[in-house]
């Protein structure tokens, strides 16, 4: 193994070294596939639970990266950090895209980072600036390891932003059809490709929600508003429910919603297919709160023994059905 990957991640390479490593794993493979070992080592440091005692997190990356001289063993990472489940399937990719100033001394090459949270799962991670992220099951969250002038992520999914102050950075996330900016605040933005909508919830601060062509007639919110766009209009609302947050701890928050909609969020959520066969089913409202981790079919058996319907399960297909 390259030992200046070790370095690297250890801060230890004066720039021109980063610059060539860098450099190098555009061109070689090999040495890619160790940075992007290597880069899983130090992103999963970040994605402890709240509470966790991260000293002792670091302690164990410094023991693992010596190991890592003599042999790469990955299911070993995952035990050594002992970090929670969700973080353990984390799926984390790395590509490198070079990125010349010319005009400027300080010329980098960025790393861009895919965080993909499988379903089913969640995870936290923290970005370079410090603000911290909670990535909702199926959700796929994109940023460069150095921001600029302006600090920009992209998402796909849902994700919970606790954002670092920086007057002088903006921070803005992209969702493709929208752009959220904020200085330093903390929202909830959900924006499945399928799920027809995109909305924004503002806990504190304040963000501005915009089309990123028109920003001058973009949206700003106030703490406890919500915005909702559904690809064609903005609709500014009071959120109703702080709970519908708590799916960053684990909890799925239903309150007198329709069933029809539930099916739609568990689709999201599980990565499966929900057939109704009874087109009735769909108007049955529920109220009650679930844990990520009891999955699809456990929750869809607990509002069953309430409505009554019945369910059969394809496994090989991934299809739930439902009918009278």
């Amino acid at each position: 193994m390259d030992e200046r990957i070790d370095k690297y991640f250890q801060g230890e390479l004066k720039k021109p070294e980063r610059v060539k490593l860098l450099l190098e794993v555009v061109r070689d493979e090999e040495l890619r596939k160790q940075i992007v070992e290597f880069q899983n080592v130090y992103t999963l440091t970040g994605l402890a639970p709240q509470g966790a005692d991260k000293e002792a997190g670091q302690q164990s990356l410094q023991q693992f990266m010596k190991r890592q001289r003599r042999m790469v063993r990955r299911k070993y990472l995952i035990r050594s950090l002992g970090y929670a489940a969700a973080a353990a399937i984390l799926i984390v990719s790395v590509w490198i895209t070079a990125v010349s100033y010319v005009d400027k001394p300080d010329d980098y090459v960025a790393a861009q980072q895919e965080f993909f949270v499988p379903a089913g799962q969640r995870a936290r991670i923290k970005l370079p600036d410090g603000t911290f992220v909670w990535l909702n099951a199926g959700s796929v969250l994109t940023y460069p390891s150095i921001f600029g002038e302006e600090r920009k992520v992209y998402l796909k999914g849902e994700g919970f932003f606790d954002v670092a102050k920086n007057e002088k950075s903006p921070f803005i996330v992209s969702t493709g059809t929208l752009d959220i900016r904020a200085l330093g605040t903390q929202f909830n933005v959900f924006c499945y490709p399928d799920a027809g909508l995109i909305s924004t919830s503002l806990i504190e601060g304040s963000v501005k929600v915009y089309h990123p062509e028109d920003e001058a007639n973009g949206v700003v919110l106030k703490p406890n508003q919500q915005l909702v766009y559904d690809r064609q209009s903005f609709q500014t609302i009071q959120m109703k429910n702080e709970d519908d947050l708590l799916w960053k701890d684990g909890i799925y928050n239903f309150k007198s919603e329709r069933l029809e909609s539930i099916l739609k969020k568990l689709e999201l959520y599980y990565d499966v297919k929900i057939v109704v066969k009874s087109p009735e089913i769909l108007s049955y409202r529920y109220t009650g709160k679930f844990r990520q981790r009891d999955g699809v079919v456990e929750i869809l058996r607990i509002i069953q023994k309430i409505h009554h319907f019945k369910m059969s399960e394809n496994d090989e297909r991934n299809i739930v059905t439902l009918y009278r």
